[in-house]
């Protein structure tokens, strides 16, 4: 009997891992339905600060579509910690299943009643005739309804200044026009000077710390000295290894306690 129990929990479906807001283990979605959806939930979570995630997977055999929902939902955290606002969407194709995990802080927007004519009146439908791109994104749009009407704290300001990493690029174009027009016009050593001082600024400009600033403009000082090859040299370096997109953050801590609702079509 032990042996028997230990087996079952060995077969447990894998709870995959948070990289995106639409998570399709069964290709049913195509690359274009997926980034539509994905830029739809994105924008809604920026503007409110609720976190919808979708996860469409082929079975949760051997657990009830319920049980495999709610470990997704504690692994995934959606939802901001102390709001717990965050819904998880889960379809089981093959089990032709489906839930909405509510997090604890919309369970008054979207009650478990509300959520089970989600179920059945948005996402049903378009499932029985094929659609499941028509049901999910009808039911994202759905739930965005209900969540905006919920009075939830606003969202915490983006950096939009961007990362380090995300202007040395730039920084470093500015650094091989600007550098080779003052070493041409003031000289290597003044040009340097000059040049150095001039990122700096951009550095600074950028919202990158004053000793990063500094150690930029020492570099670029350094660089005009050694001159236009030196240049090009560096800058074929740094752009041999692409520039890398932007990522989702994943889950921001909220909770649930199982509230929703589940069926099929």
């Amino acid at each position: 009997m032990l042996f028997a129990s230990f087996h079952v929990h060995a077969e447990l479906v894998p709870i995959p891992t948070l990289q995106h807001r639409v998570t399709d283990l069964t290709q049913t979605l195509s690359a274009d339905q997926q980034t539509v959806l994905e830029q739809k939930i994105a924008a809604f979570e920026h503007e409110k600060g609720s976190q919808i995630a979708v996860l469409i997977v082929p079975t949760t055999q051997p657990e009830v579509i319920e049980q495999y929902s709610i470990r997704v939902a504690d692994a995934w955290k959606l939802g901001r910690e102390k709001e717990d606002d965050g819904v998880l969407i889960v379809v089981a194709k093959n089990d032709r299943k489906m839930r909405i995990e509510v997090g604890y802080g919309l369970e008054g927007a979207i009650p478990d009643l509300i959520a089970k004519r989600v179920i059945t009146e948005v996402m049903a439908p378009p499932f029985k005739q094929g659609d499941f791109y028509g049901g999910i994104t009808k039911a994202v749009d759905t739930l965005i309804g209900l969540i905006s009407g919920e009075q939830l704290p606003a969202p915490a300001k983006q950096n939009n200044q961007g990362s380090f990493t995300d202007f040395l690029p730039l920084l470093l174009i500015g650094g091989l026009i600007l550098g080779g027009l003052l070493r041409a016009i003031f000289g290597d050593f003044f040009g340097g000077m000059l040049n150095g001082g001039a990122i700096v600024m951009l550095a600074l400009f950028f919202g990158v710390g004053l000793l990063i600033a500094l150690l930029l403009g020492v570099v670029a000082f350094v660089l005009t000295l050694i001159g236009p090859a030196g240049l090009g040299n560096l800058g074929g370096g740094m752009y041999s290894g692409g520039h890398s997109s932007d990522s989702w953050g994943g889950g921001g801590g909220g909770g649930f306690g199982g509230g929703g609702a589940s069926g099929d079509w």
